[in-house]
């Protein structure tokens, strides 16, 4: 008598094929679809949420190449040697890493995760997560172009933003606990067991990529909503109000969840803003918006990120003002 062959697995169908076959449906299917669709708010939602995405997926995907690389190549003993045992000392020196690494919020999310992983203190590592985005060559480039009128506001945004980092991560060291964050995001990684190191970073990438996309859809389509919910009219009524103006921008820049490589020529065009609430919005931006506040949850737990969120933003405004009221003035 013959055994029994075993039953063949069945094949599921997994978020990627239901994504590709929604990509195909909506090729087909474009010419109908632009009828039905063919409402100005619904084209103005649709194109912000595509610019949304599309700024930052790229950033996303070199967060998490370099989270896969952390990962695979970069032993935790190597990285721990480069930082001050001391994580009150070591906080600064991770924000000024943010300057070697460009990218945007997307994409040091992943980072600080792997970070954390390799028993980086979570205080350092999110100090990473605030400067990197901030602070990067190609952030203080396009923010010179952008104002070349006002090259101060180069400085200004420096000094705001890394000390956004470094307070912040003082403060959580200070003050943060261990379970605020998901246990998944601390989970010490696995030692070395013989897997190929590329296999490692591809599968780690893979993953991180697939788990952080998801959330930076989601933030996407609430910025989108918000893009058209708000009146753009508003803004003109702030322009000679300052409390009023830094406040008002700081909401902008979390609800529009623009890419910090993006955000100074969006500030920039806003001529009837004056310069501090200007620096406010590209303060707050980098370090906290929708689609940020999306990832931390989905990466740190919905824990963290209510309670992350609300004190960056705090300090970030306080940051900002402090650094631009010396530098720029008030009536500029």
């Amino acid at each position: 008598m013959t055994a029994t062959s075993a039953p063949a697995r069945r094949r599921r169908i997994g978020s990627l094929q239901v994504l590709c076959a929604v990509v195909l449906v909506a090729l087909l299917a474009q010419e109908y679809l632009l009828k039905v669709f063919d409402v100005p708010a619904l084209r103005t939602g649709s194109t912000v949420f595509v610019a949304v995405v599309v700024q930052a997926l790229p950033f996303l995907v070199l967060g998490v190449l370099i989270s896969g690389a952390i990962t695979a190549f970069l032993p935790a003993e190597r990285l721990r040697r480069l930082l001050p045992r001391r994580a009150g000392l070591a906080v600064p020196v991770a924000g000024l890493a943010g300057v070697a690494l460009p990218g945007c919020e997307c994409a040091s999310v992943p980072v600080a995760r792997r970070l954390m992983q390799q028993r980086v203190a979570p205080a350092v590592a999110l100090a990473f997560l605030l400067a990197s985005p901030a602070i990067n060559p190609i952030v203080l480039v396009t923010t010179a172009v952008a104002f070349p009128g006002a090259p101060e506001m180069v400085l200004a945004r420096f000094a705001g933003s890394f000390g956004t980092a470094v307070v912040t991560g003082w403060l959580w060291h200070r003050f943060g606990r261990a379970e605020w964050i998901a246990e998944h995001a601390l989970r010490k990684l696995p030692r070395d067991d013989g897997t190929p190191r590329w296999r490692v970073f591809t599968e780690t990438a893979r993953h991180d990529l697939v788990e952080a996309g998801g959330f930076l859809v989601l933030g996407g389509v609430a910025s989108a909503v918000l893009n058209v919910v708000v009146p753009q009219s508003w803004l003109g009524a702030v322009g000679g109000q300052l409390v009023l103006g830094v406040l008002v921008m700081a909401v902008l820049a979390v609800v529009l969840a623009l890419c910090s490589e993006a955000d100074a020529f969006v500030a920039a065009s806003l001529s009837a803003i004056p310069l501090v609430p200007k620096l406010v919005f590209l303060v707050v931006g980098p370090v906290v918006d929708l689609k940020l506040i999306a990832l931390q949850a989905g990466t740190f737990g919905r824990g963290f990120a209510a309670r992350f969120a609300p004190l960056t933003f705090l300090v970030a405004v306080v940051c900002a003002v402090a650094v631009g009221v010396p530098l720029l003035g008030v009536d500029r």
